[in-house]
């Protein structure tokens, strides 16, 4: 046998093994990695695989399947869940002075979808915005993400001062306090505040949304599924709404889309 047909061989072995792993994910939680690229969430299969000392991505599996503490770290790894209050402040800072108070002037109520939300700092980041622009409004917020544990911790409103690092003095001691594993929101900070689970590539949207923010969820998409995701975004936005993505994100047929684009990393449906 030739290095050439060898080398052949074992990557088709090694497809085979991508492949019918990405099934069982699938078939078992419902998580579909096809929609990821392949090279990079491979890679880190591969690496979380072999930390456990198993050979193929099937042999992991079957690691994993039937232990709920590693199958829910596996998920926690694949799924990403890296948040904090007022993560990128700049953005917040044009939320609050031009993107908030433009839609406030067509609605006294909005609606405001955090898309990927993680465990919750940034939905409660939005409504500690809101709440300061205009005082005893209900906005709605709807906070969704694919990891259960991760919204079970937002539900819970508890923070580390790692997660407020960004948050001013005055706003921390307003809208929290002290516990005993960091600081707890404030209870009426949960008022039209909905967590709920969500896979943005199999559920269906919310409709005539003001503000999505989806932020650093869909950098290990493949084009494809980006695609049909922003396409998603756009018609549960009502006209005149904005898309917010992340510091590392751009949707490159966004005229084609239909999004207009005012802002650096803001999409507007005209």
């Amino acid at each position: 046998m030739t290095v050439t047909t060898a080398t052949t061989l074992s990557e088709q072995k090694a497809a085979a093994d991508y492949q019918t792993f990405c099934q069982l994910v699938y078939r078992h939680v419902g998580l579909d990695l096809s929609a990821y690229k392949r090279d990079q969430m491979e890679r880190r299969l591969r690496v979380m695989a072999d930390r456990v000392g198993a050979k193929t991505l099937c042999d992991y599996w079957a690691k994993i399947v039937n232990d709920p503490p590693a199958l829910a770290a596996f998920l926690d790894r694949v799924t990403i869940n890296v948040s904090e209050f007022y993560r990128n402040p700049d953005k917040f800072e044009i939320l609050q002075q031009s993107i908030l108070p433009l839609l406030l002037k067509d609605k006294r109520e909005l609606s405001i979808w955090s898309a990927g939300c993680s465990y919750g700092a940034e939905a409660y980041s939005l409504k500690i915005l809101l709440t300061q622009l205009t005082p005893g409004v209900n906005h709605r917020i709807l906070a969704t993400d694919i990891d259960i544990r991760c919204l079970e911790r937002a539900r819970k409103g508890c923070f580390s001062a790692d997660d407020l690092r960004e948050v001013p003095d005055t706003l921390r001691r307003r809208y929290f306090t002290a516990c005993e594993n960091g600081f707890q929101i404030l209870p009426a900070l949960r008022q039209g505040l909905t967590f709920q689970h969500a896979d943005l590539l199999r559920d269906a949207f919310p409709e005539r949304i003001d503000l999505i923010l989806c932020r650093n969820v869909v950098i290990y998409f493949s084009d494809d599924a980006k695609n049909r995701l922003y396409r998603r975004f756009f018609n549960a936005l009502r006209p005149g709404g904005y898309l917010l993505v992340g510091n590392t994100e751009r949707i490159f047929d966004a005229q084609e889309i239909g999004f207009k684009s005012p802002l650096p990393f803001f999409y507007q449906r005209p």
